[in-house]
């Protein structure tokens, strides 16, 4: 049997166009399934909630941040409580009531100020420690600090423990972002490490 060419072309184009009807099908399919890959999966982050403003562990904090961050990792640090100390630059009571002021003269002025977590002894545990980061040739946790800024660590003041405690913008370092929760989760639920410290 003898097909016609006209038929033949027919069939062709027919055939052509079932084929890349079903290739588009799966080409949508594919790019749905990627898609909801995607939101499945975590980014190169690293997210750090500094809660504690002690040097001991606000430098174990640095060094994890500015290891991340040679590593490739996007790194946020979330200052909240007692970290706060970190990233003020002078204390200041102007302004304040009662508490916000005991607050302010209770915890460090910045980050030179910073007290160890153990055997503080007025003062004198933190200037054990800062001597044998010294002699051990360890970066000082301003030093790590620096690093951290000049590497684009994410550096984020929590507004609502900045309330509570009284901490007024204009008491933080330059620079440093101001966020709540939602900016903590944000990072946090892109992050492949989240600590807590």
């Amino acid at each position: 049997m003898t097909t016609n060419p006209a038929d033949r072309a027919e069939v062709e184009a027919l055939v052509v166009q079932e084929v890349e009807r079903r290739v588009g099908d799966l080409r949508r399919e594919l790019k749905e399934e990627l898609d909801a890959l995607r939101e499945r999966t975590v980014g190169n982050r690293v997210t750090v909630v500094v809660f504690s403003g002690d040097l001991d562990r606000v430098t174990a904090a640095l060094v994890i941040a500015t290891g991340a961050a040679s590593m490739g990792l996007a790194v946020s640090l979330f200052f909240t409580f007692w970290g706060l100390s970190v990233v003020k630059k002078e204390r200041r009571l102007a302004g304040k009531n009662v508490l916000e002021k005991a607050f302010s003269v209770m915890t460090p002025a910045g980050i030179g100020g910073l007290g160890v977590s153990k055997m503080n002894f007025a003062g004198a545990g933190a200037l054990m420690l800062r001597k044998m980061m010294k002699d051990k040739d360890v970066a000082s946790v301003e030093e790590l600090f620096a690093m951290a800024r000049e590497m684009g660590v994410r550096m984020v003041a929590c507004t609502m423990t900045m309330d509570v405690m009284g901490v007024r913008e204009e008491e933080l370092i330059d620079d440093i972002e101001l966020g709540g929760v939602a900016t903590y989760l944000g990072d946090a639920s892109d992050s492949k490490v989240t600590l807590f410290i």
